[in-house]
């Protein structure tokens, strides 16, 4: 009985693994790969070669491109996550497909974002990279939706 026991313990703990679990979206190494491209000399060729499809396209008076990088690993062995990775790149393109514009925002400067709390009656419009930030920063927050399950429970 005992030697049942032990080889059942065995193979329980032999099944275990105790390395973390990243989980990785978006564009890998997207802050290296940010310094190959350079405003006013690269084009959507380029672009499209050193970092693929973005993550979100719009078009305005250019275009605007993001590409997202987020690794996510678990901190233990109980599966509490922490994000480690939070980069955000926006690029805008010209009429002629020239790079216009590039902005890069890695988790640092995320924490440092200002958000208008008042919110007037009439509804101003509010510019695409804006929404888009500020839907990142709830996930941030809140990544596993807990909160906004807890309030909708709250309001029934």
């Amino acid at each position: 009985m005992k030697y049942l026991f032990f080889i059942s313990f065995f193979f329980l703990i032999s099944n275990c693994s105790f390395n973390l679990v990243d989980d990785h979206h978006g564009v890998y190494f997207l802050e290296k790969k940010e310094k190959n491209i350079t405003v006013q000399e690269s084009n959507k060729n380029d672009i499209l070669s050193i970092f693929g499809e973005p993550s979100t396209k719009s078009s305005f008076d250019n275009d605007v491109w993001i590409y997202i990088e987020r690794k996510i690993s678990n901190t233990h062995f109980f599966g509490r996550r922490k994000l480690i990775v939070n980069n955000v790149m926006v690029l805008e393109i010209d009429n002629r497909g020239i790079l216009a514009k590039k902005d890069f925002y890695d988790i640092n400067d995320m924490k440092n974002l200002k958000f208008d709390n008042q919110r007037s009656e009439s509804f101003k419009k509010r510019n695409f990279v804006y929404n888009f930030l500020s839907s990142l920063r709830q996930r941030v927050n809140d990544p596993m939706g807990v909160r906004k399950k807890q309030r909708e429970e709250g309001s029934r």
